[in-house]
């Protein structure tokens, strides 16, 4: 895919700026899911390594910042980011300094003390109210830590907060390894990709993906349509679905996007076959019928067999696949073959893959594939916004590889 340092928009990267001695203000999304204090997937910490590695390599003296769960502007021990620091400290087999706050004295002190490749950590950034407001008092309060500023994180890039949006600013910034990529591999999506181009967009709602759906549609040669967003498709063809998720305000769009599929846009497809119950919770018993024939006392809960089998060959041919959302309710064995089958037939084709983040990374990363796949990313509404063709704040925020000021060589 080419230099995964630059990004199809030209923002200037950690490999524009002499960062040797210079305090580097790390914006990661360690946002990790945690059960009773332990890191259960530390997926996006080691994403975050290339970047902190070559920070390091370079002479910088890191002060990493990072968001854990939703504290709204409070202090909650349970979501401090302790285990965090000690998990990085494994990763790198060097010890990760902890301030005891996010931007206080603590945290200056600690920022002060580092030396050249040395590591340190701030409070959750979350803790504090200025965060999520992009308070420019706070902004620069934690802007005074550092020299320069690199943003890495991806997953957050479409929030404008402080840490993400109002610090880049006030500081010579730049993307780090992992934003850039990301920026690259989407960007390629949906500016230059490598074709034939298959999108499969699963997930529950239609109106949550419908933006996605009408900006992928002029780009891709095949778009598939799953999960329980598909029976607003499939009652917009006029079929039964039973007591299936229906958003009824988006039939009319659905029917839109096959009739526009119909014309000079690219092919829209749809489940032939599909997995019923009665309750979604697993606890009554399932089976497969095809999409003109839904019980009207069940529901769908995932893609059949048939449509698996469809899609895999669909994906055969193409260069690139790109797939945002389950294609069931994959959280529920029981409805979770149909992702699993077609990721592992992604995992067995030639083309090129890329996972969006969220539910479908941990889906894909539970069905033993993850490292075949060729890129997952590690945004969920940063993805799904980015691929609707949206501006996302903490891009925007970064200057162009041309504007990048004084720190550049």
């Amino acid at each position: 895919m080419g230099d995964a340092t630059i990004d199809r928009i030209g923002r200037a990267s950690i490999d524009d700026i002499d960062v040797r001695g210079r305090r580097v203000l790390l914006r990661v999304d360690f946002n990790v899911p945690m059960r009773d204090g332990q890191i259960v997937d530390d997926r996006r910490i080691r994403a975050a390594l290339p970047t902190i590695e070559a920070l390091q390599g370079r002479g910088a003296r890191i002060i990493v910042v990072t968001h854990l769960g939703r504290p709204k502007g409070h202090v909650d021990a349970a979501l401090s980011v302790g285990p965090l620091a000690r998990r990085l400290s494994v990763l790198l087999r060097a010890t990760v300094r902890q301030a005891p706050d996010v931007a206080g004295v603590g945290a200056h002190a600690m920022a002060a003390a580092l030396n050249d490749g040395d590591v340190g950590m701030v409070e959750n950034v979350r803790f504090e109210p200025g965060e999520e407001a992009n308070d420019a008092v706070f902004a620069a309060n934690l802007a005074s830590l550092a020299d320069v500023y690199v943003n890495d994180a991806f997953g957050t890039a479409h929030r404008a907060h402080a840490s993400t949006e109002g610090v880049a600013h006030l500081l010579p910034a730049v993307t780090g390894r992992l934003m850039a990529r990301e920026l690259k591999v989407l960007g390629d999506v949906l500016e230059d990709p490598r074709r034939p181009l298959v999108a499969i967009i699963g997930g529950a709602k239609t109106s949550t993906k419908v933006r996605v759906l009408n900006n992928l549609m002029d780009r891709v040669d095949l778009l598939w349509v799953g999960g329980a967003m598909a029976s607003t498709f499939l009652r917009a063809k006029g079929l039964g679905t039973g007591r299936s998720l229906v958003e009824d305000a988006y039939v009319d769009v659905a029917r839109g996007l096959l009739e526009s599929s119909a014309s000079e846009h690219g092919r829209l497809a749809l489940p032939t076959d599909v997995l019923v119950t009665a309750n979604p919770d697993g606890s009554t018993p399932s089976h497969v019928v095809a999409v003109e024939a839904i019980p009207d006392d069940m529901m769908v809960v995932d893609i059949g067999p048939d449509t698996a089998a469809h899609i895999a060959a669909d994906c055969v041919g193409a260069a690139t696949v790109v797939w945002n959302g389950p294609l069931g309710i994959y959280e529920v064995p029981a409805f979770a073959e149909g992702t699993r089958a077609v990721a592992r037939s992604l995992a067995g084709t030639s083309a090129f893959t890329i996972i969006g983040g969220g539910d479908l990374a941990a889906a894909v990363e539970s069905a033993g594939v993850a490292d075949k796949m060729g890129f997952i990313s590690t945004g969920g509404g940063a993805t799904i916004e980015f691929l609707e063709g949206k501006t996302l704040p903490g891009v925007a925020a970064l200057p162009e590889r041309e504007a990048i000021g004084p720190v550049a060589r």
